[in-house]
């Protein structure tokens, strides 16, 4: 699938960028926690097939929009729609069965489980049998476990990691256990993958890998929304950025326009404050 990468100059280009469906359209989040308000007024589109990455220094309000986004907080105010419906995100669960699907800056897998099985646990938020046919384990219960089995095994193949697929989680090198992370995200056929920093304490060379698997994963349709630090990571991947300071959208536009904002120089790419 072609990237979009719209430019500011061209209005063919333009028309082409919004002729392209919204994935995920958010207008107006605001949370507070006590006196601290975390997000003011926060609104982005993000199109079908894009990467869109979301950065802003510490303290910013990224993570606290991604646990907005979905379900862990409740926000104070502001509408979401999700493929053009209303989407509500109450709680984790309700959010990863309406189409997204969500990773954690710190690793959160199932370790002592393989990892064959922690991508099969993805693969259930889809499954259709009940508690009865799990226990019971009639023939429909028996070929739907065998469709998840090889469902999970494609997506390890897919990371690049099928050939640990029955070793323990926790025995993963770092790299992969963020492979495993994404391969398991990926089982719950989410329409919005969210990844909150899925480089860090990454090396180069893991960084390059993780680069080239976030863009297949683009290019096998997916649509991606990304926090991280690595501005160079995020500037070279990026289909359109949006800035955040002090929990307000300072910038938003593809990576070069970002990256020239004065506002964003000041705020997060080394300018006095």
């Amino acid at each position: 699938m072609a990237s979009v990468s719209p430019i500011s100059n061209g209005a063919s280009q333009a028309a082409s960028m919004h002729s392209v469906p919204i994935i995920l359209d958010i207008a107006g989040v605001s949370k507070r926690f006590g006196g601290l308000q975390a997000l003011s007024g926060v609104s982005l589109q993000i199109r079908q097939g894009q990467i869109y990455g979301l950065i802003g220094p510490n303290g910013a309000g990224k993570t606290t929009f991604f646990n907005v986004i979905t379900g862990l907080y409740q926000p104070d105010s502001g509408s979401f729609q999700l493929a053009g419906k209303r989407y509500s995100p109450s709680a984790p669960h309700e959010v990863a069965r309406a189409g997204i699907a969500r990773t954690f800056q710190n690793i959160r897998l199932f370790g002592e489980m393989s990892v064959l099985e922690n991508v099969m646990v993805g693969c259930h938020v889809r499954t259709h049998q009940t508690l009865f046919g799990a226990v019971v384990r009639h023939k429909a219960a028996r070929i739907e476990e065998q469709s998840i089995r090889d469902k999970s095994m494609a997506l390890l193949d897919f990371v690049g990691i099928a050939g640990f697929a029955e070793r323990t989680a926790r025995h993963l090198s770092y790299g992969d256990q963020r492979r495993l992370e994404i391969a398991r995200a990926l089982a719950t056929e989410p329409q919005l993958l969210a990844l909150d920093e899925p480089a860090a304490g990454m090396n180069a060379t893991e960084k390059i890998a993780l680069r080239e698997l976030l863009v297949k994963i683009k290019e096998s349709g997916k649509t991606i929304l990304l926090i991280e630090h690595d501005v160079k990571l995020m500037m070279g991947l990026c289909d359109r950025i949006t800035v955040l300071d002090y929990g307000k959208p300072i910038a938003e536009g593809v990576p070069a326009e970002v990256k020239s904002n004065p506002a964003v120089i000041e705020a997060y790419l080394g300018g006095a404050r």
